[in-house]
C-alpha cells in the first residue's frame, strides 16, 4: 500500500469516526461510487446493514456467498430480506459443489484446522475474491462489529486488508444498539435467533453459546471465530 493511500485512509477514517452509520455509508459511496460493494450473509444482524444500504446507498452491489451449507432458516430469511430490500444482489457459489467436495475431500470441517482452512478457501475466500474481481470492487462494506469477537476489537472503521479496502459502518455499535435498531425500524429477525443462536454461519460450524454472552464458543467448536474472510492470513493461493 502506497504512503498516499495510507494517508488517504487515515484521513477518511478520521472523517467517519463521529458520524452515524448511515452517513458513513453515504460518505463511502460519495468517495468510491461504482468501486464500492457490500456483502451480506443473511445472518442475525443482516437486516440492519440492508436497511442502511437501502436508505443511504441503494445502488451499491450486495454480495452473498452461498456455501451450500447454510441453515434452511437462513435461506428462508434471505428470501424475506430480498423482498423487503430490493437491492442489487449478486450471489456467488464455490467453484466445486458441496457433494463434489465431500466426495473428493470428505467432510473438511471435521478435519481439524487444516481442513477448516481448506473449507474456508473453497467455500468463502475464493468465491469472495471472484466476486470482488468481477464487480471491480476497490472497497468492500461489511457489517463487522467489535463486540462480535476479540479478533475484531482493534479494527478501524476503514482499513486495508490484503488487496481490498474494508469498511465497517457499524463497527462501534453495541449489541444493545443493534437490538434498538431492530425494534425502532420493526426489522424482521432471523428465525434461529428465537432458538438461542447468537451468531450465524454454516450449519456444521455454528452452535448455541455454551454460556451466556460467550459468542466465541459458537463457531468451529469454540476453536476460532473467523472463517477466513476477515483475516489478513486468508490470502493463500486457491487450488482444488
Amino acid at each position: 500500500m502506497s504512503t498516499q493511500t495510507q494517508t488517504n485512509l487515515v484521513d477518511l477514517n478520521l472523517s467517519l469516526q463521529d458520524i452515524k452509520a448511515g452517513e458513513r455509508i453515504a460518505r463511502l459511496y460519495e468517495v468510491y461510487g461504482e468501486n464500492l460493494v457490500a456483502s451480506t450473509s443473511f445472518g442475525l444482524q443482516a437486516a440492519v446493514m440492508l436497511q442502511l444500504l437501502h436508505d443511504y446507498a441503494p445502488k451499491v452491489p450486495v454480495i452473498f456467498i452461498d456455501t451450500g451449507y447454510l441453515f434452511k432458516e437462513t435461506y428462508k430469511y434471505a428470501k424475506q430480506l430480498k423482498a423487503a430490500y430490493p437491492l442489487d444482489y449478486h450471489t456467488y457459489y464455490p467453484a466445486i459443489a458441496p457433494a463434489a467436495q465431500e466426495a473428493k475431500y470428505g467432510k473438511l470441517w471435521e478435519q481439524g484446522e487444516d481442513g477448516n482452512q481448506q473449507y474456508a478457501l473453497i467455500n468463502k475466500i475464493e468465491p469472495m475474491n471472484r466476486a470482488l474481481s468481477e464487480l471491480n470492487a476497490q472497497v468492500w462494506i461489511s457489517g463487522l462489529r467489535r463486540e462480535h469477537s476479540s479478533t475484531r476489537a482493534t479494527r478501524s472503521i476503514i482499513e486495508q486488508q490484503r488487496n481490498t479496502v474494508k469498511a465497517y459502518p457499524i463497527l462501534d455499535w453495541s449489541d444493545a444498539q443493534v437490538d434498538a435498531f431492530f425494534a425502532i425500524n420493526d426489522l424482521p429477525e432471523h428465525p434461529l435467533k428465537a432458538e438461542g443462536y447468537v451468531t450465524m454461519g454454516d450449519w456444521h460450524s455454528t452452535e448455541k453459546p455454551k454460556k451466556e454472552g460467550d459468542k466465541e464458543s459458537t463457531r468451529f467448536g469454540g476453536e476460532k471465530y473467523e472463517c477466513g474472510l476477515h483475516l489478513d492470513s486468508g490470502n493463500q493461493d486457491f487450488q482444488i
